[in-house]
């Protein structure tokens, strides 16, 4: 592979993976709620 398509490379999956970790950043300090979820939840195993 040249280094142009190496640079390339990097470039996206520093998008792909930055954006992956931003969103689960924002899910952590900002977690949804759902309108009709209970307030607490059972587990069944």
């Amino acid at each position: 592979m040249t280094a142009a398509a190496i640079v390339f490379m990097i470039i996206a999956m520093v998008t792909v993976w930055g954006g992956l970790i931003a969103a689960i950043v924002n899910l952590m300090r900002h977690p949804e709620i759902a309108e009709n979820e209970p307030e607490t939840l059972r587990v069944e195993l």
